[in-house]
């Protein structure tokens, strides 16, 4: 572990001088850089891909892990064929990513099937952890990376409860390790100025907001039947995790399908959709400012759904929080429809020909999954991942800039400010203060539509105060030898 906390310092010191937190973006990340952030990614397929085709053009990949042994090879055989495609490219950029993935594919990273054997094993070699997993194992695996001294960047959605959340907030606070999670949105320019622009006032008091996606629910009423082969390679075990043991089949494999292994589309989606709506009205503060007493941070949640599924997710569902005021803003509520049924769509086609700010490709991606911030001067749409926006009506704001932050600081990316976090840096934005409180909000839908009444929940408690059955929900049981 010294030698751990002494790589820490030195990587620090690439980025902290004499009162300088942060140092030019060429210089903390360029291929030059005297020493690299050694990164372990764990989940190497599905979503994980986009990490191994990153995340080597910014820091060291120094070991894979993945209950999947063929997605390990995967990796390899992806890093040759980059390498081959770029060798001869124009771009020196990307010649000199080719360099890297080359490096890779000879001085290979050490693999792993068992996140707990890699932090036991490689831990001198591994400064920070990158999670792109299954949702039901996102807090397994972030909790024993910090406790083990690593910052770690975990995909969307943070954890599938509202307890994973908390208790993951509560650990990267102690270990006091760089955090962030992946709801990429976050780094867009137009993202940094819609804040702006909400928190000054252009669009007036905003009192409603309204995120929706088309996806719906799975509904389905009965598990998987019968057992199959395990797959050649395949560790399902290690697949499950904390989650109890049963017979292989691969339709547990479809993650949002089931409640135990999924948070359906609201982790999927609403992780990104209600991101900016969530952090420009300063929600995320009655989580954070525990000084508000009880009355003033309570927080409403009412569900319209296709029906109770406590295997499944429901077909649609319609979700209203209503949230109190605060950091000097009016009481708003955020109404989350999802699935056909809902009314996403009713309220989606007249914004997708009244959108003419946005291009076409955007306008038409809004019927897939968007956000709609409601104002008394105006209104402002943003797409699914809230990466672009634009305001209504059109003819009034016009001439607003809207490319960039004007005060708020700038991203380098979405990974690498996480990287300049680890450096010493500034917080990333969705460190786990901020990405808990938004998973928890949004896990509590999750919890509504599991139980008749309406909820009223205490952020700074982490308790339904009204409905205990709905407080039980907010945990899971983890079967033995697992554990935050």
């Amino acid at each position: 572990m010294s030698r751990v906390f002494n790589r820490r310092q030195f990587i620090k010191s690439a980025v902290v001088g004499t009162g300088v937190l942060i140092v030019p973006y060429r210089t903390a990340f360029s291929y030059e850089a005297s020493e690299k952030v050694q990164v372990a990614l764990v989940g190497v397929g599905g979503r994980g891909t986009w990490f191994v085709e990153t995340i080597p053009a910014m820091e060291r990949v120094t070991a894979l892990c993945d209950v999947n042994e063929a997605k390990i090879a995967e990796t390899f055989t992806r890093w040759e064929e980059l390498a081959r495609k770029m060798a001869d490219s124009q771009q020196p950029w990307e010649r000199q990513r080719a360099k890297e993935y080359q490096r890779l594919c000879e001085s290979k990273p050490k693999t792993y099937y068992d996140f707990r054997k890699m932090l036991d094993e490689a831990s001198r070699e591994i400064d920070a952890v990158i999670v792109a997993t299954p949702d039901h194992t996102h807090a397994v695996i972030s909790a024993a990376a910090m406790k083990a001294d690593k910052h770690v960047f975990c995909e969307k959605p943070l954890t599938r409860t509202v307890h994973e959340s908390r208790a993951l907030r509560a650990i990267a606070r102690k270990s006091k390790v760089a955090t962030s999670m992946g709801n990429q949105g976050t780094a867009s320019g137009q993202f940094r100025r819609a804040v702006e622009l909400v928190r000054e006032g252009t669009l007036g008091e905003i009192r409603e907001v309204r995120v929706w996606n088309d996806g719906g629910g799975a509904d389905r009423r009965e598990p998987p039947q019968g057992e199959q082969p395990i797959p050649p390679g395949f560790h399902w075990d290690l697949w499950l995790g904390p989650a109890a043991a049963r017979p292989y089949h691969r339709e547990w494999l479809q993650r949002n399908s089931w409640r135990e292994f999924g948070t359906g589309q609201l982790g999927n989606w609403a992780s990104h959709s209600a991101n900016l709506a969530f952090m420009a009205l300063y929600v995320h503060e009655l989580w954070l400012k525990e000084s508000l007493p009880p009355e003033q941070r309570l927080i409403r949640i009412h569900a319209d759904h296709s029906g109770i599924n406590r295997l499944s997710f429901p077909r649609w569902e319609r979700i209203t929080w209503e949230i109190p005021p605060r950091g000097g803003m009016p009481a708003v509520k955020f109404i989350w429809h999802n699935g056909q049924g809902s009314g996403g769509r009713e309220l989606v086609e007249p914004l997708r020909q009244e959108a003419i700010g946005l291009v076409e490709r955007d306008r038409e991606l809004l019927q897939w999954a968007g956000a709609l911030l409601i104002g008394t001067e105006g209104r402002i749409v943003l797409t699914g991942h809230n990466a672009t926006f634009c305001l209504l009506p059109h003819e009034k704001f016009k001439d607003v800039p809207k490319d960039r932050p004007l005060k708020l600081d700038a991203s380098r990316g979405h990974e690498a400010d996480w990287f300049a976090a680890c450096r010493g840096g500034k917080p990333a934005w969705a460190n786990f203060d901020y990405a808990s409180a938004l998973n928890e909000f949004l896990m509590l839908g999750n919890v509504a539509t599991q139980v008749e009444d309406d909820l009223v929940y205490d952020p700074v408690e982490m308790k339904v105060v009204n409905n205990e059955k709905a407080n039980e929900l907010l945990s899971c049981e983890y079967r033995p030898g697992w554990t935050l």
